[in-house]
């Protein structure tokens, strides 16, 4: 996945391959092996991408950018699409940059998760301490 992370968001940022190598400081080829799935970059280059795209490092290795043709549609009444996330083996997903944006959703923030079987939905909320009723 982050192959395609990489060529996806490189030509997001509108670079070059060469343009990217330049930043990272390595050679054309080298962008060129890891879009190809040839080769890995190392952990320091995974954190120097990240940097460069404005993400974080598990999102370039994990989350799928290609989804992201769909995030950003804001329907005129607040409703938004955000885009697709996996769930991992653990059950963990990740939250769209964008939708942490519009949620102020924060480290350690607490969110309800909610269900209904018969629409065959689910959804997040922000959790806000209920003050007990005296």
């Amino acid at each position: 996945m982050i192959d395609a992370n990489i060529k996806y968001l490189r030509k997001k940022a509108e670079l070059s391959q060469e343009e990217l190598a330049e930043k990272l400081n390595v050679s054309r080829q080298s962008v060129a092996k890891w879009e190809n799935g040839d080769s890995l970059p190392d952990i320091i280059k995974c954190r120097e991408l990240a940097m460069i795209f404005g993400t974080t490092i598990d999102n370039l290795i994990n989350y799928s950018f290609e989804d992201e043709d769909i995030i950003d549609k804001e329907d005129i009444d607040g409703k938004y699409v955000f885009g697709i996330v996996k769930v991992g083996e653990r059950g963990q997903i990740v939250i769209p940059k964008k939708a942490r944006e519009v949620f102020d959703i924060k480290t350690g923030n607490r969110l309800i998760v909610l269900g209904d079987t018969k629409q065959g939905g689910i959804a997040l909320a922000k959790f806000r301490d209920l003050i007990p009723i005296k």
